[in-house]
């Protein structure tokens, strides 16, 4: 009977755990480039004070074309890639993070974001205006 009990515990305690990090973003996720299907960089995705999520690129995996986001419009602008903060404002809403932006430091634009969990792999959408226009990319888990 305590081996059933242990068992049937330690079944329970997996389960939770699963369902908590699936529900989850904070860690070190590499991205994927969703034309070329290439590894791109690690982004460690982290939540402040505020309780927002937020990413910065912690790893570059490919040489870029300049190590700076020369393209950016904000506080970014001419910041190095490595440390960039790529991520902000993101909350929980559900099983969806959204309600912040997402910029893409190759042509510097600054799109809406929802990132979505499952398993071991983020869906992150960057959009314009509704999120029909836009385009996804599975990163998966780095760490």
């Amino acid at each position: 009977m305590r081996k059933i009990l242990f068992v049937w515990l330690s079944m329970l305690i997996g389960l939770h755990a699963v369902a908590q990090s699936n529900q989850n973003i904070i860690g070190k996720w590499k991205t994927i480039d969703d034309e070329t299907g290439d590894a791109k960089s690690i982004v460690e995705v982290f939540q402040k004070a505020d309780g927002k999520y937020y990413g910065k690129i912690s790893k570059l995996l490919v040489k870029p074309e300049n190590d700076k986001c020369i393209q950016c419009k904000d506080d970014r602008k001419n910041q190095p890639l490595l440390g960039l903060e790529i991520i902000r404002g993101i909350t929980k809403k559900g099983d969806e993070f959204s309600g912040g932006t997402i910029t893409d430091p190759k042509n510097g634009k600054t799109y809406k974001c929802t990132i979505t969990r499952e398993g071991n792999k983020l869906l992150v959408r960057g959009y314009v205006g509704f999120s029909l226009i836009g385009r996804t990319q599975t990163w998966q888990l780095a760490n």
